[in-house]
């Protein structure tokens, strides 16, 4: 059984801002600023993301100018030391770059994303090379809804509003995002247009049909 009828390669924006490890402080912040973007990939060679950069990472710039008294004392990690004074990409880059493959699951990248408190994920091949971006935006506000929640929505708009007369003997169960329908209704022709009414609301990653009707009478 498939997990999600969706991959990351059908949301992902695959025009990306990007920077090459020798881009300087000013043009990176331009980039961001041009574009809206909170981080961007840094590429090189024909396109291998080496690493990402984010606002996070240039906020240690500007930790510098502020408070340049105590400043060591103030950034215990080295790296973050670095960063303040640090002018080009390679330097100020996160690396490794955390990164997804455009055949993952929107669950799957939606997880990573919470996990490593990222916004944002450079899409990759299997040789590194980038071929777009997916954020946060695309992914959380859908597939992270809680099971409770889908099993309410899925009760009120398909099986209620489906089923008017046998509703109370619909069962609605939901596991990770998938929705399991069982029970007994009177029209057997229903059952496929709630199973995909049911695909069709936002944040179900699967479907269990198991709905039973009455055979014919001949």
């Amino acid at each position: 059984m498939t997990n999600s009828r969706y991959t990351v390669a059908d949301v992902m924006t695959t025009t990306v801002v990007t920077v090459t490890p020798d881009a300087g402080f000013k043009e990176i912040v331009a980039a961001m600023e041009r574009w809206r973007v909170t981080a961007v990939p840094v590429i090189e060679g024909e396109g291998k993301v080496v690493g990402v950069i984010s606002q996070a990472d240039l906020l240690f710039k500007e930790e510098f100018h502020q408070h340049q008294t105590g400043m060591i004392e103030q950034m215990r990690r080295l790296g973050d030391t670095a960063k303040a004074g640090s002018t080009h990409a390679r330097d100020l880059m996160t690396f490794p770059a955390i990164t997804v493959h455009a055949d993952a699951t929107l669950p799957q990248a939606a997880r990573l994303m919470a996990g490593r408190r990222v916004k944002r994920l450079p899409v990759v091949d299997d040789s590194g090379v980038l071929k777009g971006v997916v954020s946060r935006a695309d992914l959380l506000k859908i597939f992270l809804r809680s099971d409770d929640e889908l099993a309410s929505e899925v009760r009120r708009e398909v099986v209620d509003r489906l089923f008017p007369v046998s509703h109370r003997n619909v069962r609605v169960d939901v596991a990770d995002g998938v929705v399991t329908l069982s029970g007994a209704v009177r029209d057997s022709s229903l059952i496929p247009v709630a199973e995909r009414l049911t695909h069709s609301v936002e944040g179900v990653v699967d479907v269990n049909c198991a709905l039973t009707a009455p055979t014919s009478e001949n």
